[in-house]
């Protein structure tokens, strides 16, 4: 080199912080780990910190966690210490993890002060909302991660103006319909269960998060624009914050599923059973992680599906315990020999499969043989159901699920709904089940069904691949922190 040259060092840019702060529930976690995945790929560091519900069995959360981190160097995770909760005037779980997110503020703020690198902004979930509070006296700016849909924010958001319209309880207007811009309306009846007595402390705490949401800098969607088009217009246009609201910016940036079962050994079985399977030959049927039937509903499913003549994978878990004490117990292996019918089992040897409480669903829904999926209408499960083309029988059991059955199958028309599943002192039938699973597996409507699902697919792979709507999104986003 030259005596007179000189060298100029320039300083890396820092790192940017984000903080990312989703409610303890399962589904949730995964859907905000997916998030977290995509900011560290686009070169944000990410913590991840969780609070603790109080009946929680964290046992396996830990190793999770670990896998999650080994795959992802630039992911990490905090887990507050367990909070002291006064008592709760709630009959939902709902409305304590409400409260312990609220409980556990002085943990997020000890978190947020101490910080290395400090955090430059905070995405929390719809339960953490109280969160903004932290945010703001701390000037760090705050956005929500939205893990339901476009129509279900809408309906938060309307919350509430729905609230000023009436003193009665939403279980008390029975199937009256609820009128909110941008989606279809829907009774009163399929609003979740928390959010059907005014008075309970949950409903008051989802009506403090729609508020929240308004405070926020910006709501982030897992939903793509083609899937959910007039709740998306409705909501940009300010139609459903209450009047004198601001409505913060929106950023849908999905669908976003989960890319692989992080430390997962289990679901070989049911794989390699679905590759001997003719192309699109088997229905799925999977409930979540809460979905528990009585016996008597596991006999009528069983008794349904053998005399519709098709081939299914069926996830068993066991009823939920008559035990008050037991409700928050990690739920045993079923026993099958007791629950379903003298002889099923022989019966159905190589057209049918039954898994024992747990699938990989994501690689299921995603295998050629599957042609149909009978759902609890989960979030995280529709958007699987969609990015793999495969239609949906609807039968909602909890949380937003009822109103997304509305939404699947009056909006989108991506799903049939099985008859009965709003009576809760009934069982589904088995003719009613063999007829719904006939109708996905084996009928014009039932192709129909399939073909707009394939095309709701296309348009959710092009929303995502680079240069797509989502994608773009996702990126101004970031860009955004990255500058500020």
């Amino acid at each position: 080199m030259d005596g007179d040259a000189t060298t100029t060092t320039r300083t890396a840019p820092k790192q940017k912080h984000v903080v990312l702060y989703p409610s303890p529930g399962m589904g949730h976690l995964v859907s905000m780990i997916e998030l977290g995945k995509l900011f560290a790929a686009r070169g944000l560091a990410v913590t991840m910190v969780i609070a603790r519900l109080p009946f929680e069995d964290t046992g396996a959360r830990g190793p999770f966690l670990a896998g999650v981190t080994a795959a992802n160097p630039s992911i990490s995770f905090h887990c507050f210490p367990q909070v002291d909760l006064a008592p709760v005037h709630s009959n939902y779980p709902e409305g304590i993890t409400l409260e312990v997110a609220r409980a556990s503020n002085p943990h997020l703020r000890d978190f947020l002060t101490s910080a290395t690198p400090s955090p430059a902004v905070l995405v929390v979930d719809t339960f953490c909302g109280v969160a903004l509070d932290v945010a703001a006296e701390l000037r760090i700016p705050a956005y929500f991660f939205y893990t339901s849909g476009a129509e279900v924010l809408a309906f938060f958001l309307h919350l509430p103006v729905l609230h000023a319209q009436t003193t009665n309880s939403f279980r008390d207007l029975g199937e009256e319909l609820l009128h909110v811009p941008g989606i279809t309306s829907l009774p009163a009846s399929h609003t979740p269960k928390p959010v059907m007595d005014r008075d309970d402390a949950a409903y008051q705490g989802f009506l403090s998060a729609s508020l929240y949401l308004c405070r926020s800098q910006g709501i982030i969607v897992n939903t793509c624009r083609s899937l959910e088009p007039r709740a998306l217009d409705a909501v940009g246009a300010g139609l459903c914050t209450p009047p004198g609201l601001p409505t913060p910016p929106v950023y849908c940036i999905g669908p976003l599923v989960k890319q692989e079962e992080v430390g997962v050994k289990r679901g070989g079985e049911c794989l390699a059973w679905l590759d001997s399977q003719p192309k699109g030959s088997v229905v799925f049927l999977c409930f979540g992680s809460l979905g528990l039937f009585s016996a008597r509903q596991i006999r009528e499913i069983a008794m349904g599906l053998e005399a519709s003549g098709q081939r299914f994978l069926w996830v068993v878990r066991s009823p939920p315990s008559d035990d008050p004490a037991m409700k928050f117990e990690k739920t045993p292996e079923p026993d099958l020999d007791a629950l379903l019918p003298p002889g099923f089992l022989d019966r159905t040897k190589g057209t049918g499969l039954i898994v024992k409480s747990w699938a990989p669903q994501r690689d299921v829904l995603a295998h050629d043989a599957v042609g149909g999926f009978v759902t609890h209408c989960g979030w995280n499960s529709v958007l699987e159901s969609v990015m793999a083309g495969v239609p949906m029988v609807a039968w909602p059991l909890y949380a937003e699920q009822r109103m997304n059955r509305v939404f699947l199958e009056e909006e989108m028309g991506l799903a049939v709904a099985v008859e009965g599943y709003d009576k809760d002192d009934l069982v589904v039938e088995a003719d009613e089940v063999a007829s719904k699973v006939r109708l996905i597996m084996d009928s014009d409507g039932g192709r129909l069904l399939r073909e707009r699902t394939l095309a709701a697919m296309r348009q959710a792979k092009e929303a995502l691949r680079e240069g797509g709507e989502s994608d773009v999104a996702l990126a101004r986003l970031v860009e955004g922190w990255m500058l500020a």
